[in-house]
């Protein structure tokens, strides 16, 4: 299956369905206990937790029923594919010298309450699939996507006290697929693990919902053509972090991408994806394998065709980028993230910040959808029960 089918993907999968993993047995109080902990200065760190959620598969690819096991640090062969070579090359074969060559992928979900204290996840089915295509991608097994989906409620389930109270963040859900099993040449790992963890979290960023100040990148690049940009591969981000934390110490807010053949084009953020707004039109850089299928990504593009706006899905030159009249982000981790401006080579454009925004529209349109004032037309919701 090719990256771009992610968009016509929907629940059906040619993968074989396995059976729904059993709850593990487990207590955490009251469903209306909270953990104790400061829900009003959450930021994006870790939290640990009381569960986590664990299955392993071998050379015949099906994966053993999961359990649930205390949220604990996990043990590795040396010898794991994860920590040595395997079937990712990552975008680069050699990445300033070094050999960047691993395989694992890692996907990213939000479990939330509503007022009424009921629980739910928003396009998980979306992340399977998502996973599974990578997993291709790197000629490694993956979970099912029922058996994704059930893990991940279950994960939420039995760490439910530590999914904020409405309006003070979300349980952010990391689905984890490694080669866990020992290799000590070029080749699939005999083994695989597939867990899943969780940490409540606020705003991703730093600004929390003010606009961002972003930086336009021109020395390093996150993907290459024929890479792995756009799977969601855990070695996709540690070659750019160089770029980020530099950005960061001259106080920019994230780095913005260019393509690395014509070093013109838009691609993403370190973690997230990137629209521009001009009129009613939305542009948007086209998922070609370089960038990654944002989940919210695709989610700002339906509900704005849906809404009357013109969405394009194409190449963006920076001129036109900072030729545009709103600019925004959209990510899991994100959300949906105002820019108010941007600099390159030493220019520095400011966006619309103030009046209605796109982005804010967009954001509320989701928002209603999650919370219930707005009817789910598309079958967006999944409840936790």
């Amino acid at each position: 299956m090719q990256i771009g089918a992610f968009y016509a993907a929907g629940a059906a999968s040619s993968v074989p369905v396995q059976e729904n993993c059993e709850p593990f047995a487990y207590s955490n109080g009251s469903e209306d206990e909270f953990g104790d902990f400061d829900w009003d200065n959450l930021g994006f760190e870790i939290q640990p937790t009381d569960y986590m959620y664990v299955t392993k598969c071998t050379k015949d690819g099906v994966f053993e029923q999961g359990q649930l096991n205390r949220y604990e640090n996990i043990e590795l062969n040396p010898s794991a594919g994860v920590l040595n070579y395997g079937q990712n090359e990552s975008n680069f074969s050699v990445v300033a010298g070094l050999k960047i060559r691993t395989q694992g992928l890692f996907e990213g979900t939000k479990a939330f309450r509503r007022e009424d204290g009921r629980l739910f996840l928003f396009r998980p089915d979306l992340n399977a699939i998502r996973m599974q295509l990578g997993a291709d991608r790197m000629c490694m097994h993956s979970p099912s996507i029922d058996q994704f989906i059930d893990a991940v409620k279950q994960t939420a389930l039995a760490n439910r006290r530590w999914i904020p109270p409405p309006g003070k963040g979300s349980l952010y859900i990391r689905p984890l697929l490694i080669g866990s099993g020992p290799i000590l040449g070029v080749a699939p790992a005999p083994e695989y693990t597939f867990l899943v963890y969780a940490t409540p979290v606020g705003n991703y960023f730093k600004e929390g919902v003010s606009p961002l100040n972003l930086y336009i990148e021109e020395e390093f690049h996150r993907a290459t053509r024929g890479g792995a940009g756009g799977v969601k591969s855990i070695t996709n981000y540690a070659p750019v972090l160089k770029a980020l934390l530099q950005a960061k110490s001259r106080g920019f807010s994230d780095v913005i991408y260019l393509d690395s053949v014509h070093k013109k084009n838009l691609e993403e953020l370190t973690s997230c994806n990137i629209f521009v707004v001009k009129g009613n039109c939305i542009s948007t850089p086209p998922t070609h394998g370089n960038i990654l299928p944002g989940v919210t990504r695709k989610t700002a593009i339906e509900i704005a065709r849906d809404h009357g706006y013109q969405v394009e899905e194409r190449a963006i030159p920076v001129e036109e980028l900072l030729d545009g009249d709103e600019v925004f982000c959209t990510g899991t981790a994100v959300g949906f993230a105002a820019v108010g401006s941007i600099t390159y080579q030493g220019k520095r454009v400011e966006y619309k910040r103030d009046g209605q925004l796109v982005s804010g529209d967009l954001y509320s349109i989701v928002e209603g959808i999650r919370s219930g004032l707005t009817e789910d037309k598309k079958g967006w919701l999944v409840e936790i029960e």
